[in-house]
This record gives structure tokens, C-alpha cells and sequence, in this order.
């Protein structure tokens, strides 16, 4: 048998799966007996506040889940990550990556009734250079990521103008920068 959970393993198979699991763990015997459905999406929705978009790095993954736990957001986000966040969102040279941020916002709005989105891009993003081809540093960095941000922002206010927006810039020291 290859390597992984009963749940993965036997996933789309008939048997206990990932979402009979939940309904079992929701609903209890009693829902078996009863008949009633064992998966029920308003479980998943519960205390999801967000969708978090960031960037593939690294060397920034545990600073991004320490930031999210740190600010109460720890089981409380989905995520999404695009090599250069925002601009992996937004950019002409790879598009379907902004196709796969909306739908995945579009999913994250259906099934969890998310009410913002947090970007967190970050500083010494390869992305950036090998996109954009700009190699910048200091105030000048702040600035293209605060431009690539704020129009990924008016981007999802234009289509979801219910949802709200933090924009966050990132060090590679874990530091966190509030982009208005």
C-alpha cells in the first residue's frame, strides 16, 4: 500500500473520506442511524474569516503562519499562494495565475463565506525580478509592491466589493509592513 492516510488513500472510492469523516465527526452515530446527510457545508464555513494570498518563498512560510496565528488567524483562513502574490495575482506574463486567484477566491466566497482577503507580498521576491525584471531595494521596493497592491486590491473591489482587503509587505526577517 503506497504511503499516506486512509482518508487520502481511499478518497473518491465509496468508502470514509475526508467529507464523510467531517459528517461523522459533526453529526455523530446518530446522523448514521437517523439517515441524515454525514456532510454538511456549513461545518467547513464555521470561524473561516479570510483567504490569505502569498508567495511560493521558502524561506518565508513559517513567518507567514506565525504572522496569521500572531494576529488570531490561526484555522480561521484559507490560502492560496502565486509566486509573488499580488503580482502573481495580476501580471501579463503568466495570466492563468490570476485565473486561478479569482476562482480560487470565487470557491473560498461559496464554500467558507469568507469577509476579506489579507495579501501578504514580500521584500526580495524573485518573482518580482524575473516578471517584472526589477531587482530593487528599499523605499523604491515599497513602492512596486505597494503599486502591485493596491491594484490587485482595486481589482477585487471592483468584482467583490463586499470583501475587504489588508495589504501586508514582509521582510525577509518576518517583519510586517501595513501597505494603505
Amino acid at each position: 500500500m503506497e504511503q499516506g492516510s486512509f482518508v487520502e488513500h481511499h478518497e473518491g472510492c465509496g468508502r470514509l473520506d475526508r467529507r464523510r469523516l467531517l459528517g461523522l465527526i459533526g453529526g455523530g452515530a446518530a446522523g448514521l442511524v437517523a439517515g441524515v446527510p454525514l456532510w454538511r457545508p456549513a461545518l467547513a464555513a464555521e470561524g473561516t474569516e479570510a483567504l490569505l494570498l502569498n508567495c511560493i518563498d521558502y524561506r518565508l512560510t513559517g513567518a507567514t503562519t506565525r504572522y496569521m496565528t500572531q494576529h488570531g488567524m490561526a484555522g480561521k483562513y484559507d490560502q492560496v499562494i502565486l509566486a509573488g502574490a499580488a503580482l502573481g495575482a495580476k501580471n501579463d506574463k503568466f495570466p492563468a495565475w490570476g485565473t486561478t486567484f479569482w476562482d480560487h477566491v470565487q470557491i473560498a466566497l461559496d464554500l467558507h463565506h469568507i469577509r476579506r482577503i489579507v495579501v501578504i507580498d514580500h521584500r526580495d521576491c524573485g518573482a518580482y525580478k524575473v516578471i517584472l525584471g526589477k531587482d530593487l531595494t528599499g523605499k523604491e521596493e515599497f513602492e512596486l509592491h505597494a503599486a502591485q497592491m493596491r491594484a490587485l486590491r482595486a481589482d477585487i473591489g471592483n468584482k467583490y466589493p463586499q470583501l475587504q482587503v489588508q495589504l501586508l509587505l514582509m521582510a525577509l526577517d518576518g517583519k510586517v509592513e501595513t501597505v494603505a
